[in-house]
C-alpha cells in the first residue's frame, strides 16, 4: 500500500484493545531499565537485546518473554514501560487503549501488586495529555494455578477503581478455560468486565471458544479466529455482539496466512472483530503496522478498514456516552476523507 494509505489508516481514530503491556518492552528500554536496576541480563547493547528477541512459536516466544521482565522492578519502571507504550499508540490514532497486565508475573518474583499497579495507573492518568484514554485489564497466567489466579483477584480487589476488567492469557496447552470458571464468576460478581484469550490452531479451539461463551460468558475473545470453524457459533456471537481482538503480525509467526482470511470473513460476516498489536516490541508492529500488514495482504478496500476501527471502538469498555464521542470522531474524520 501507498504511503497515503499508511496515513489514512493512522488517522483513524480507533481503540486498542489487545495490547500486553510487558509486549511492548523494547530493547532499548529493558537495557536502560537493566543498567537503572543493576539487573544483568546477558547483554550489554540494544543490537545484543534485539538478538535475542528471537523465538519460532508459542513456547519458545514465552521463554524469551518472562525473563525480560527481570527488568522491572520499580513504580517509576511500570509508569516508563506504559507511557513508552501510551506514546506509541497516540502516533498511531489510538483514542482508547485498554491495557492488559500480567501481576502474578511480578508478583512471583517479589515485586509488589502495589508497585505494579501504581506505576500503570500513574500512566494511565496521564494518558489523555497524549491525546489517548486508557484502562487496565488484569490478566491471569492460565499456565499457573487456578488458586494463583484467586489469590491475584482477591489482591486487586481495593484497586477495583484502577482496573475495568479481567482476561486470561498465556500457554494455552493443558489449560483450558473451564480451569478458571470459579475465578471468573467471582471476578463478574466484583463487578469486572470480562475476557479471556483463544488463542489460534490450539489443541480444542472450538472447545475452548464453545466455553468461553457458553460457561465462562465473556463480553469479547481475544485471537478466538478459529471460531469460523462452527458457522453456528460465528451466527451467535454476531447476534451476541461479542468482540474480537485480532492480532495478524503476531498470528503471521504461527501461521503463514496471519489468519487473515478467518478475520476478513468474520468482518464480511458482521461479527465485531478489531485489530491490535499483542506484543508489539517482539513481533515487530504496533497497530498500525497490523492493520497495514492485514489490508496489503487480503486487499481490504477503506471501507473495511473504517469498519475495523468502527468495531474497535464498538467494543470497547467505555461508558455509552464516551463511547458516541468516539464514534462521532471517526464519523468526522471519514467525512473528510
Amino acid at each position: 500500500m501507498t504511503s497515503t494509505e499508511r496515513e489514512f489508516i493512522t488517522g483513524l481514530p480507533k481503540a486498542e484493545l489487545h495490547l500486553h503491556i510487558e509486549g511492548t518492552l523494547e530493547p532499548e528500554l529493558k537495557l536502560r531499565l537493566a543498567q537503572r536496576n543493576g539487573v544483568d541480563i546477558g547483554q550489554t547493547t540494544v543490537e545484543q537485546v534485539q538478538a535475542s528477541y528471537e523465538f519460532h512459536d508459542l513456547t519458545s516466544f514465552l521463554a524469551v518473554y518472562y525473563p525480560a521482565m527481570n527488568v522491572l522492578v520499580t513504580e517509576d519502571d511500570f509508569y516508563d514501560l506504559a507511557m513508552d507504550y501510551l506514546r506509541r499508540a497516540a502516533a498511531d490514532g489510538v483514542v482508547h487503549a485498554e491495557i492488559f497486565f500480567d501481576p502474578q508475573a511480578h508478583t512471583s518474583r517479589g515485586v509488589s501488586f502495589k508497585t505494579v499497579i501504581d506505576g500503570l495507573w500513574r500512566a494511565v492518568q496521564d494518558a489523555p495529555s497524549l491525546g489517548v484514554d486508557a484502562a487496565l485489564i488484569m490478566c491471569f497466567l492460565r499456565d499457573m494455578s487456578a488458586e494463583s489466579a484467586m489469590e491475584t483477584l482477591t489482591a486487586s480487589a481495593p484497586y477495583r477503581d484502577r482496573i475495568v476488567g479481567v482476561g486470561l492469557d498465556s500457554d494455552e496447552r493443558d489449560n483450558p478455560p473451564e480451569k478458571f470458571a470459579e475465578v471468573f464468576a467471582r471476578a463478574r460478581e466484583l463487578g469486572y468486565r470480562l475476557t479471556m484469550h483463544c488463542d489460534i490452531d490450539q489443541v480444542g479451539s472450538i472447545d475452548h471458544i464453545r466455553t468461553v461463551l457458553h460457561t465462562i460468558g465473556v463480553e469479547r475473545i481475544d485471537h478466538g479466529t478459529n471460531i469460523v470453524e462452527d458457522p453456528a457459533l460465528v451466527a451467535e456471537a454476531r447476534e451476541r455482539g461479542i468482540g474480537f481482538t485480532c492480532c495478524p503480525v503476531s498470528n503471521s509467526f504461527v501461521t503463514a496466512d496471519m489468519k487473515g482470511d478467518e478475520i476478513v470473513q468474520l468482518l464480511h460476516d458482521g461479527v465485531k472483530v478489531s485489530i491490535a498489536s499483542d506484543d508489539p516490541a517482539y513481533f515487530g508492529g504496533y497497530v498500525v503496522d497490523n492493520m497495514l500488514a492485514l489490508a496489503e495482504k487480503k486487499q481490504l478496500t477503506r471501507d473495511d478498514l473504517a469498519l475495523l476501527a468502527r468495531n474497535s471502538l464498538e467494543i470497547s469498555w467505555v461508558d455509552d456516552g464516551k463511547r458516541e464521542v468516539l464514534l462521532a470522531r471517526l464519523d468526522a474524520y471519514l467525512s473528510e476523507q
